[in-house]
């Protein structure tokens, strides 16, 4: 059953495993969460195109709030900064907790009639949406690791796959936190002079 309820996040439309670390954000200084019901579940579910094939239910929500937990270690962990090589037993850590995710789906290779395709299958199926966020941030790590970014503002938690043609996005949005930094420049400028 489709919801109603609009999605109240700034930023929404990114790959979904950024989309997920995306159900926190920053509004007047607090953080804000959309997954603290099944409520907020629904609407992440419908946003993503999952709601019809997984309920937004306790066990969904629960494995979901595990799933985001494990992929903000492992985006934010020690080696999100530039590459630098930070502390192996976090790295382990953190890859540990997306394998560990992972671990409750696979990917079944079948043949449709157009052709050679993939399932995703799972012995439970409330681990659905969690597993497809952790299996979506493997194709990100294979397409174009250093693509995975944080907003450069400092008050911002959002995340995004940069897509520029150059590879130098740093802001979750432009209109938001980009002109926000604009705009402290141009006061800094301006006090001084």
């Amino acid at each position: 059953m489709p919801t109603t309820t609009p999605d109240p996040r700034p930023l929404t439309g990114e790959p979904l495993a950024l989309d997920l670390l995306n159900t926190r954000w920053m509004r007047e200084g607090s953080l804000q969460d959309l997954l603290t019901d099944t409520a907020g579940l629904a609407v992440w579910l419908a946003a993503n195109g999952l709601d019809g094939r997984f309920t937004a239910d306790a066990a969904t929500l629960r494995h979901v709030l595990r799933a985001r937990d494990a992929l903000k270690a492992a985006v934010d962990g020690p080696t999100a900064a530039g590459g630098a090589t930070g502390d192996a037993a976090t790295r382990e850590a953190a890859t540990a907790e997306v394998d560990a995710v992972l671990e409750h789906g696979r990917i079944r290779p079948t043949l449709t009639a157009e052709g050679p395709g993939e399932r995703a299958e799972f012995a439970d199926e409330s681990w659905g949406p969690a597993w497809l966020a952790a299996r979506d941030y493997l194709a990100l790590l294979a397409t174009a690791p250093d693509r995975i970014r944080g907003c450069a503002h400092e008050a911002c938690v959002l995340h995004f796959f940069d897509t520029s043609r150059n590879g130098t996005r740093r802001w979750c949005s432009m209109a938001g936190c980009g002109n926000r930094a604009k705009a402290s420049r141009h006061y800094a400028r301006t006090k001084d002079a």
